[in-house]
């Protein structure tokens, strides 16, 4: 039996967050949804485990105490995988890529027998793309990221990497940790059956055993200053008004 573990960024909703006149952002009314690249990571997970046969795949999320949330609980397991655990712990909450590994690999170690673990690209609001490496690093286990397509037969993962001007092929002994893009697989919007069922799957939330600590501090965060914009309308039937338009363009640019 195959273990695929996905890991799971839970992150405030951006169409919540408010922003105020001093640039400052506002987060207390942002709901807690899903990374958006940790969407097709669950994808391609249960793609994986589909195809491979008597595979099991295993949700693994961290954060503060906001992510235990019965709703978001649903979502993640209607998604494709077989059980969730949720490490819902405020000593948890804002911890950087390095302090995530530690605690995602702790975790790893007390689930047992895993095989593979899947992550998204990178996380919807710090983009570090660092969580795959260092969690690899602590696994002592191969990192393959830039992954668009991956198989595994017996011990071997076989995966796909989309380079700049290239597509590699590489193979990896398993377990190893793989970070997926967007291109990899389409999330699948959850139905009203797969919802109901996702109520019926095991989910373990805890706390952390011990706290990770953060080696980096944020000391502001603020919205870019707001540009204002010209407002000038064209018509396309006077003269000169597409010449007129294109120099604009290339002016902006």
């Amino acid at each position: 039996m195959m273990n695929i573990v996905v890991a799971i960024k839970v992150v405030p909703d951006d169409q919540d967050i408010q922003i105020s006149a001093a640039g400052e952002l506002d987060m207390s009314k942002a709901h807690q949804t899903i990374s958006a690249y940790d969407l097709n990571a669950i994808e391609a997970a249960a793609q994986l485990a589909q195809a491979v046969g008597d595979s099991k795949v295993i949700a693994l999320a961290v954060g503060g105490s906001a992510i235990d949330e019965s709703k978001l609980k649903k979502n993640i397991l209607a998604r494709g995988a077989e059980e969730l655990v949720m490490i819902a712990d405020d000593a948890c909450a804002d911890l950087d890529a390095h302090a995530t590994a530690t605690v995602l690999a702790a975790e790893l170690a007390k689930i047992g027998d895993v095989d593979l673990v899947v992550c998204g690209d990178g996380s919807a609001d710090n983009y570090a793309q660092q969580v795959d490496v260092q969690l690899a690093c602590k696994m002592g286990v191969a990192s393959v990221n830039g992954v668009v397509e991956m198989s595994a037969a017996g011990s071997t993962l076989t995966a796909k990497r989309k380079l700049e001007d290239v597509i590699e092929t590489v193979e990896a002994q398993l377990p190893c940790v793989v970070a997926v893009t967007p291109d990899i697989a389409l999330p699948r919007i959850p139905g009203m059956r797969d919802i109901l069922a996702a109520g019926k799957k095991p989910m373990n939330v805890g706390a952390a055993d011990a706290a990770a600590e953060t080696c980096l501090e944020t000391i502001e965060i603020k919205a870019p200053e707001a540009t204002e914009r010209k407002q000038e309308v064209s018509n396309a039937s006077d003269d000169g008004a597409i010449d007129a338009f294109v120099a604009a363009l290339k002016a902006a640019l």
